[in-house]
This record gives C-alpha cells, sequence and structure tokens, in this order.
C-alpha cells in the first residue's frame, strides 16, 4: 500500500505529496469592498441582493460566482472538478446547495459554522491526497441579511448591537485544490479540532465562545509538529474578532505559547473596525473564506507570507439550542500552507 497521508502525534495529518491551491477567487459585499482589503476582492457587489429576490439568493449568488472566477483563474472548467465540498450558516447549507446546483460537480456539504473554509479545504486535499481526486474545490459562503434573519432578528427590527458583537460578512471564497500541481501555496497539513464547550451562552460574544477552541487546536498542532509559533510568518485566526483575539492571547500564555506580532484575525483585517462600526469585528463563514482566498494567498503568491497557519472558528449552535438555552459548542481547524514543498515527511 503507497501511503500519501500520514498521522503525527495525536491530531496531526501531514501529505507526502502536498496538494496545493491552484487558484482562488473572493467576491463580497459593498461594506466589504469599502473595508481595507477591497482592492484585494474579484469583485463587490453594491446590491446587498445581487439583483436577487432575496438574501438568502442573493448569498448562493456569491457562492457561485466565486466558484466560476476560482475556475477561470485556474484556467479549468467544471467537468475537470472531481468534487466540490461547501458550507454555509443558512439551514441545510442552503446557499450551498442552491449556489451550486447549476454546475452539476459531485456535491458533499460541510457544516463547521465559521470554520467551514478550514474544513472544506481539508476534505478536499485528503480527497486529492488519497487519489479519490485530481481537482477538488473548497468555497463557503455567509450574507450579513440572511444570517441576522435567521440567528438574530430581522434588520426592520432595528435591534440594538453589544460591543462584544460581530458583523456577519457577506462575502464568499472558493479554492480549487489540485494534485502534483507548481502553483502556491502548498498545503503540508492539517489538524482537526475538537468540540470545545466552556459553558459560554452569550450569542452575541462569538468570539469568546470560539477563542478556546482556537487555543487548543494550536496548541494541538505545535506540539504533534514539535515547532513553535515564532516558526511560521502568519497565524491567522477566524473570526475571534477584537476579544476572542485576546481571549486566545491569554489562554495560549497559560500553556507557555507566545503569539507575537505573526498573529492576526481575519475578522479584524477586513474591515475598519474603528470607520465601518463594525463593533468587535467581522464573522461568519464568508469572512475567513474570502480573506484567505484573495488578500492572504495573494501575499503567499508574492512571497511576501511563505510559511501559513491558517486557524478557522466556528461556533456550533443553532437558533434552536439558544432558545432553549444551551451553550455554545465550538470549533477550530487548522490548515498549514506553505511555499515550499520540499518538506519531507518520514513514512
Amino acid at each position: 500500500m503507497i501511503v500519501t497521508i500520514q498521522r503525527i502525534g495525536k491530531y496531526t495529518i501531514l501529505f507526502k505529496n502536498p496538494p496545493n491551491v491552484k487558484g482562488s477567487a473572493s467576491v463580497c459585499g459593498k461594506k466589504e469592498g469599502e473595508g481595507p482589503l477591497g482592492e484585494e476582492f474579484d469583485e463587490i457587489f453594491d446590491d446587498s441582493r445581487l439583483g436577487e429576490d432575496s438574501f438568502e439568493k442573493a448569498e448562493s449568488k456569491l457562492q457561485s460566482q466565486a466558484v466560476k472566477l476560482a475556475l477561470k483563474k485556474s484556467q479549468i472548467n467544471t467537468t475537470d472538478v472531481n468534487m466540490i465540498f461547501s458550507g454555509d450558516l443558512l439551514n441545510q447549507c442552503s446557499s450551498s446547495t442552491f449556489g451550486l446546483r447549476s454546475l452539476q460537480i459531485p456535491f458533499v456539504g460541510q457544516f463547521g459554522a465559521c470554520s467551514t473554509m478550514a474544513q472544506t479545504i481539508i476534505m478536499s486535499s485528503i480527497m486529492i491526497a488519497s487519489g479519490a481526486a485530481n481537482y477538488s474545490v473548497a468555497v463557503t459562503s455567509s450574507h450579513f441579511c440572511a444570517a441576522e434573519r435567521q440567528y438574530r432578528f430581522p434588520l426592520e427590527y432595528g435591534c440594538q448591537r453589544f460591543q462584544t458583537a460581530q458583523w456577519t460578512v457577506t462575502g464568499s471564497g472558493a479554492a480549487v485544490i489540485e494534485k502534483d500541481g507548481t502553483d502556491k501555496p502548498y498545503i503540508l497539513g492539517a489538524t482537526v479540532g475538537k468540540i470545545i464547550d466552556l459553558g459560554v451562552k452569550d450569542t452575541t460574544n462569538m468570539g469568546a465562545a470560539m477563542a478556546p477552541a482556537a487555543a487548543d487546536t494550536l496548541k494541538n498542532f505545535l506540539s504533534d509538529t514539535n515547532t513553535s509559533a515564532s516558526d511560521y510568518d502568519l497565524i491567522l485566526t477566524g473570526d475571534l474578532g477584537e476579544v476572542g483575539s485576546k481571549l486566545l492571547k491569554e489562554l495560549l500564555s497559560r500553556e507557555n505559547i507566545k503569539l507575537s506580532n505573526n498573529h492576526n484575525d481575519c475578522g479584524l483585517i477586513i474591515f475598519d473596525k474603528e470607520k465601518q462600526d463594525v463593533h468587535s469585528g467581522g464573522s461568519g463563514c464568508g469572512c475567513s473564506g474570502s480573506v484567505l482566498c484573495s488578500a492572504i494567498f495573494n501575499k503567499m503568491r508574492r512571497d511576501e507570507i511563505k510559511n501559513l497557519l491558517f486557524v478557522a472558528t466556528g461556533a456550533l449552535m443553532s437558533p434552536t439550542s439558544s432558545q432553549q438555552g444551551e451553550s455554545i459548542p465550538s470549533i477550530a481547524h487548522l490548515v498549514w500552507f506553505s511555499n515550499d514543498n520540499s518538506f519531507k515527511i518520514k513514512f
């Protein structure tokens, strides 16, 4: 048997022949386009409905457009793609289902809340490394108006937002994962997170609920690989926001892990927190997805970032569980990207 994937330590897998990101694309709404990363996005929509008759249909269009642009930039057709992994925040991942049905690509729906971008990349990479696919697509999305309607209140209600609250990103990111390619970056490995629940029940403070999961997954990866946080150019979480990022550093410091200036969070960099009134920062599946598939991958292709840990976080609650007084279980998945595929594993 030819071994292509190896588990090291307890939680981490490494790829003998690392898959690579052949191409990626991000699309977003008007508010996101007005933020610090506006020039990095492939397409910006000024109309929050994208010409559709509902916000939910608009989100589906965001996702399908991101995939089409990623395929175009990768110079491959839908018929070349063996499978697509996708998910979103809406019930039964309906944005993904309706957004991608016309592409006729074998589909695997995913739900990891805001961690979905990392989850879809991990699943795509495993399929590529195992030989089950030559090309796979990882994609996710979110829409501010659709998420507010499902999880909180209709916009017409005019509810006061707490300072710990985050602004759901209207956007989508898609990445084409390839076997035996030469385009940067490469996917060297991944750590699948555990469900962590410290009993946080405040649905207006996702950062506090998700920070423990991010700390746990990052600690496990560093332990499994016998590396330190300083070995990486960037450790990018998504999306803890301001509150969660501070808690993450505090939790890791208790484990003698120090995050220095090489840490940032997708929820903090997609918006100008002071000028755009997003309180604690951005959130939603589309937050980390659109940031990773635009600004971050662009920097890796320019060699401005060469070694990246992407730690996407998700709050695994539903409107029903919150209304029934449940706490907020959380998850964080880690993907290790590098511009150097010469990293060798002893199989």
